[in-house]
């Protein structure tokens, strides 16, 4: 397992309490001697005892060695990085999968394209996605994922590591529509912060998560997903999941802008990772390559990089010109 986050913690513990071996590595020297002196994730996952069989590695020569499969659960501004890291140690055909939401940061592509390009070498790969939050998984709360891969056999193979009596996990064969959903949703959940931070209710929240969708579905379209993957637990169920519930980091920001705080001094108080930042213009960046209209992101977007008004982005989306809903 190589990431040592609150989801990357979260996926070591699920893992190795299905009885398999797993080595947690994480970049920060530090941060992994503390999880081996602690046996917790006091950083991100406070009070929270890890299994005992987890074992803990700074370096990643030794972490990797002799694996079966390689998990990463790195932010997306790191992923590329890692895997560069990754390559002069894996042997031919590596096993890779990964946790990571997002797309790559310098080309806007998803992450599997990534893999490919950096590893060369044939890869089976397979990514993870679903409506998940890790201090849940951590208590052994009631959660499932998608898992999905081009090789069916991979995909089931990778599902059995994680699958047990509260962990539940599917598999897929559509990769594309599988990490678009875990990328896009990010954005919208920062719209629905901004609403609910404004005070505009449920009506209103609820409005934008169905358009919202509607904004993923057309952008999988145009990139090749399926309508059924983004209809599941990858796409409105992540969605929902992040746009409802405060312990999103997403949400938590579109909050603080909706209150009229800086992205700045909401970022310094939630104090790790919000995914949705870097992806609210990548995903902007993309829908307009693709000619796809997505008019919520790119108010978001607005919102975080043009400093315009949460309430003027409101109003932008209020005055747009009617249509039917099935557009």
């Amino acid at each position: 397992m190589l990431g040592a986050g609150s989801w990357g913690t979260a996926l070591a513990q699920v893992i190795a309490g299905n009885g398999f071996d797993v080595t947690l590595w994480d970049i920060d020297p530090a941060h992994v001697e503390a999880l081996a002196r602690t046996r917790r994730n006091d950083r991100y996952l406070p009070g929270m005892p890890l299994a005992r069989s987890i074992v803990f590695e700074a370096e990643l020569a030794r972490a990797v060695t002799g694996r079966d499969l390689l998990l990463l659960a790195v932010p997306s501004h790191g992923f590329a990085d890692c895997l560069k890291r990754l390559r002069p140690l894996v042997s031919s055909r590596p096993r890779i999968a990964w946790g990571t939401k997002g797309l790559d940061p310098s080309s806007g592509r998803l992450l599997h394209r990534v893999v490919e390009e950096i590893l060369e070498e044939e890869v089976m790969m397979a990514a993870l996605s679903g409506p998940t939050f890790a201090r849940e998984v951590m208590r052994g709360l009631p959660t499932a994922i998608t898992v999905a891969s081009p090789d069916p056999a991979y995909a089931a193979a990778v599902a059995e590591l994680f699958h047990n009596d509260f962990f539940r996990a599917y598999t897929n064969d559509d990769l594309i529509g599988v990490q678009l959903g875990g990328a896009v949703k990010n954005v919208l959940a920062i719209a629905a912060g901004v609403s609910d931070g404004m005070g505009f209710g449920a009506n209103a929240r609820a409005a934008l998560i169905t358009r919202g969708l509607a904004e993923m579905m057309r952008l999988g379209e145009a990139m090749g997903a399926r309508a059924k993957t983004l209809m599941g637990l990858a796409g409105v169920g992540d969605l929902i999941l992040t746009c409802t519930d405060d312990q999103s980091r997403n949400r938590r920001l579109g909050l603080g802008l909706g209150r009229g705080k800086s992205v700045e001094a909401v970022k310094a108080k939630i104090g790790q990772e919000i995914e949705g930042i870097l992806t609210a213009r990548l995903v902007w960046n993309l829908a307009r390559r693709l000619g796809v209209e997505m008019p919520i992101v790119e108010q978001v977007h607005a919102i975080l990089y043009q400093g315009l008004p949460p309430k003027a982005a409101v109003h932008n989306l209020l005055l747009r010109d009617r249509k039917p809903e099935t557009v």
